[in-house]
């Protein structure tokens, strides 16, 4: 069974032959304050969440820094919050809606997951309705459908770059043949 995508300004066509962006999205992209926000507090969420795996396997290993640890844990779900409720900004300013845009459909699904584990941490580390070592492997967990997650935007952007290229090459060997 073929998915279709449909929006204002995409023709329903099975979304394998789609672009990420149309012109018009590829425009409002690139015209989005959120664009440029997107773009710095990714690596930045990156960095927090490096730091606080080494604290987390640093407890896990040794038992010290667990509220180093706990800290750090809180720190990137912090980040994560705040690149989420950036990114469905910036989604509405390009694809007109908060999430589930079909383009990011599949990032933005996975995206709950992580916003779930993370949030659950949260609630048991306020809760203490885990140990101190089942809360570390909730957080690893959480981590590991961050990564996961990562994997799957950096995978799309890679893809949108791609088809960039092969839509500018198409142009300039229009332009040759001319």
């Amino acid at each position: 069974m073929t998915r279709y995508r449909q929006s204002p300004d995409r023709p329903s066509q099975p979304a394998g032959n789609q672009p990420l962006y149309t012109p018009a999205e590829r425009a409002r992209r690139d015209a989005s304050p959120w664009t440029l926000v997107q773009g710095v507090l990714a690596p930045v969420q990156f960095a927090i969440f490096l730091a606080s795996l080494f604290l987390v396997l640093r407890y896990l290993s040794t038992g010290a820094g667990y509220e180093t640890a706990n800290a750090s844990i809180v720190v990137k779900t912090l980040a994560l919050y705040t690149i989420m409720i950036t990114g469905c900004i910036w989604e509405h300013d390009v694809f007109g809606r908060y999430l589930f845009a079909p383009a990011f459909y599949w990032e933005d699904v996975f995206s709950m997951l992580v916003l779930t584990l993370h949030t659950a941490y949260l609630v048991a580390l306020s809760t203490g309705a885990l140990s101190a070592t089942a809360l570390m492997y909730l957080a690893l967990a959480a981590y590991a459908t961050y990564v996961i997650n990562a994997g799957q935007f950096i995978f799309k952007l890679r893809t949108a770059r791609l088809q960039r290229a092969v839509v500018r090459d198409r142009g300039f060997a229009g332009e040759l043949a001319q």
